[in-house]
Order: C-alpha cells, then structure tokens, then sequence
C-alpha cells in the first residue's frame, strides 16, 4: 500500500503452463482474498493465467483482466459463460506466443508441434471469448525473445485478427478496451473532447487491413507532434538505453534492519534458478552469537544440472539505475557455510562471477574485482569488468540434484 501502485499483477498460475502437475499455483482463496484486499484500495488486478481450469480459478477469484490467454484446450461454452458472467477480461498477449515470430519455420517440425498445437488453441479461445462479449484487451509480453517493445504491438492486431476479430475489432481492443480495463478510459482510449490527445495517424485504412498499422505516419502525444513529418528532435536521452549511474556508499548491507531491507534502502530479493523444476531457498535474517544480525539462506536444489539458490542487494531501488563502483578495489564480506560459493556483480552489461570458499565458522572475505570473470549468457562472453553499470551484487551457489545448501553473510561493503 505505501508504494500506492497502479494495479496488482499476481502471478497465480505456477511455471507449468499445462504440461505437467500443476502444484506450483495459488489457492483460490488466497487469489480472492488478494484480489478482496486490492479492490478496497480500488487497484485493478491482472494475473498471468495459461490454462483454462487456472482462468475459471481467477474468474471466480473476482480478477479484473488475465494476461497470455487460455491455451492448453478448447474452452467449453459452459466455461465461455462462466467468464462472462464474472465480468474478467483477457490480454491474450498472442505476439509472445506466435510460433512464427522468430522466422520462417515448418509446421511440420516435431520440435514446435505442442506450440502449433496450444498457439491453435489460443486463437480459438480468443474468438470464443469475444463472440461471448468477454472484453479482449491488446497485451504483448513484450521483453520476452522474439517479442520487441513496439512491434508487437501491431503484430498483437494482427494476430488478433487472425482469431477471428474484424481489423476495426482489433483497433478497438488496442485502445478503447485496453483503457477501460486499466481504468484510465476517462482520459484516453477514445478520441473525444477533454480527453488527452495521444492519436497515432496511419497512412492507410486499418479499418479494413489490418497490417496497415504498420504505416505510422504521425504521432502525437498529449497533443503534441513527436513523431512525423514536422516533429521535433527526440530528446537525447531517447537515444540512450539506460539512467545516468549513480555512486553508492561502501556499506551494502549489514542486515541489521527489521523491514527486509538494505542498508542502503534497497529491498534484497531471491535469485533461484528457473524452469518448470526449481530449487526451493528460504532467505532470513539470524542473530549471531556475538551480536548482531545476518542473512541466512537455506535450500533444497531442484533435481536438475547446475542447479542454484541465491540472493541479491540492489543497488538501486528495483535495481533501475545503475551505479558505478570503479572508485572501490573490491568485495569485503563475512561468511559462513560448507562449501564454495558464487559471488556476482549483476549489470546492465553483463554478469562477473568469483568463486569463494566458505566453513563451519565465520570468516573475513576479500574478493577484489580483478578476479571478477565475466559470465558466458546464450553461448557469449560478456565484456571486461569495468565498474560501471552495475545493478546488484549477490550471492548463491550450486550443488548436486536433490542436494541441500546453506550459508550465512553479513556486513557486505566495497573497500
């Protein structure tokens, strides 16, 4: 509540996305209780939902909108008049799912059947939904592989079209639908008097071809010409891909504080590994025998290869701006644990790792940032360490399928 956020997106689905034992979802309960709480504070709540059992759980849980469609089944029309009656709408974010948006590909390829197959679905259920009356609103999941920012947008219509929605359908969805469901239809979505004035203009028809929309020809925000014929420079920092960095004190962490967070403010987060199996880790502060607090991490790795458990202290709040840390030599910490761990500079450039050696009792730990490598990420090597960009610093490590880890840190600085 004190952040006073826009809306409440609740990750109630799990990570199987229907293609094996969902034990990893919300209850419903705890979904209704949330979307109870968020609706008191008159905050929309969307979840990311896949599958059709899981989208009946949030229509009853009282969810305004769910994100990335219903696509392991045909949804029935008893299920289609459960949803409408509830009142949910749905992004469909069809873009991150289309099986053709990394390039030409076969329909045949037994390696992408199951995506053809639920991609198949997705549409399908789009279009049931729609002739139902359930409000079908423009989402991307843009940030995801093969699904840029921007021209997903205007693939999403297409696709949209695809399912069965006329071009003009597919317009309304990505304005006037999309804003009521954000609940900022009072001040966009529509062109009409006393609305602010965001109005893109194609040089076409999309009313009647869809791709059209590909055809921008001027933009205008909040009235103004950004874009176009007649447009003023884009501002410098339009051009740049990331905030100024900013300097932090040596003092990270000393885990002293009682609110989770940081000795510079920031709020720590877990750093499990990913997949559908993950591995389990609980993070807490402890009190030491001589006083004092640390951080405890406790897990249980996933039965898979190089499986890991870990956490991380932003630099920043959200770890949005970077910091630059080249005027320090190094890494101090204490630690405690059984076994080697990893230590890393997470940044907007990449990632560096050192290996270090933990035991049964405390220790001092000086990891200077020459022995800092650059971690290899789809198959490339990142650039040198050079102290700038630098968004967190964390700490974890790896052990065999099934296996148990633990260590204890406190006091992390820069010298």
């Amino acid at each position: 509540m004190p952040y006073q956020p826009d809306l409440v997106k609740i990750f109630s689905d799990g990570w199987r996305y229907g293609v094996s034992p969902d034990n990893t979802s919300m209850d419903e309960w705890t979904l209704k209780a949330t979307v109870e709480a968020a609706h008191v504070q008159n905050w929309p709540v969307l979840t990311h939902t896949v599958t059709v059992d899981r989208g009946l759980v949030a229509a009853r849980a009282g969810v305004d909108s769910l994100a990335h469609g219903l696509q392991d089944r045909p949804i029935t029309a008893e299920e289609v008049a459960a949803i409408k009656q509830s009142g949910m709408a749905m992004a469909p974010t069809l873009a991150v799912y289309d099986p053709y948006k990394r390039g030409d590909v076969k329909a045949d390829d037994p390696r992408l059947k199951q995506t053809f197959r639920k991609f198949g679905f997705a549409l399908g259920n789009v279009k049931a939904l729609f002739d139902a009356g359930v409000p079908i609103a423009l989402g991307t999941d843009a940030g995801m592989p093969g699904t840029p920012h921007g021209p997903s947008t205007l693939h999403e219509m297409e696709l949209l079209v695809q399912a069965g929605l006329t071009p003009s359908q597919a317009l309304v969805a990505g304005t006037q639908t999309s804003a009521k469901i954000m609940r900022i239809d009072a001040d966009r979505g529509t062109i009409a008097v006393g609305k602010r004035a965001d109005i893109v203009l194609i040089d076409g028809t999309p009313w009647t071809n869809i791709k059209d929309v590909y055809k921008v020809s001027q933009v205008l925000i909040d009235g103004k010409l950004a874009y176009g014929a007649g447009a003023p420079a884009l501002p410098a920092a339009n051009k740049t891909d990331r905030l100024p960095s900013i300097s932090v004190p040596a003092l990270i962490d000393d885990f002293e504080r009682d609110d989770r967070r940081s000795s510079i403010d920031t709020l720590r987060v877990d750093t499990p590994d990913g997949g559908i199996d993950r591995s389990v880790e609980i993070t807490q502060t402890v009190p030491r025998d001589e006083g004092g607090k640390a951080l405890s991490l406790s897990a249980r790795m996933a039965v898979k290869e190089a499986a890991y458990a870990g956490f991380a202290i932003p630099l920043s709040r959200g770890s949005i701006t970077p910091a630059k840390i080249s005027g320090y030599k190094g890494l101090r910490f204490e630690l405690k644990g059984d076994g080697t761990y990893t230590v890393r500079l997470n940044g907007l450039d990449g990632v560096w790792e050192a290996q270090v050696q933990g035991g049964a009792g405390w220790a001092a730990v000086e990891v200077p940032f020459s022995q800092f490598k650059p971690v290899e990420r789809r198959g490339k090597v990142g650039p040198a360490f050079t102290g700038d960009g630098i968004t967190q610093v964390e700490f974890g490590g790896s052990r065999g399928p099934g296996k148990r880890m633990w260590l204890q840190i406190d006091n992390v600085r820069f010298y």
